[in-house]
């Protein structure tokens, strides 16, 4: 059974920095495409952040780009966030994800999902 499990979320002040992490068991991590998305209520989910299976390319999402950094260890089958640079509007459920599909950014394109992490991020 696949499980992808979050953790690292909290509160913290707006400028400040939260590293999550999701460390993914059940699957050959190595060979999937891992990926953060956000959601908060009312909204639909969006996408964050990917990584290519082999961290040769990664692509994120413009209003986080500069600030987050995705990496993963596929010794340790796990990916990480650095969040740096907080704002505000960071504040959401944070969500890993794993696929195999060569598309990165919808969420239609990966299989497995993490229950979430929550961020808050205050002014």
């Amino acid at each position: 059974q696949v499980q992808l499990a979050e953790s690292g979320g909290g509160l913290v002040q707006a400028g400040g920095s939260l590293r999550l992490s999701c460390a993914a068991s059940g699957l050959t991590f190595s060979r999937y495409r891992m990926g953060w998305f956000r959601q908060t209520p009312g909204k639909k989910r969006e996408f964050v952040a990917t990584i290519r299976t082999s961290s040769d390319i990664t692509v994120y999402a413009a209003s986080v780009k500069g600030r987050f950094t995705i990496s993963r260890d596929n010794a340790k089958n796990t990916v990480y966030l650095q969040m740096n640079s907080l704002k505000p509007e960071d504040t959401a459920v944070y969500y890993c994800a794993a696929g195999r599909s060569v598309v990165a950014t919808g969420m239609e394109n990966y299989d497995y999902w993490g229950q979430g992490t929550q961020v808050t991020v205050s002014s």
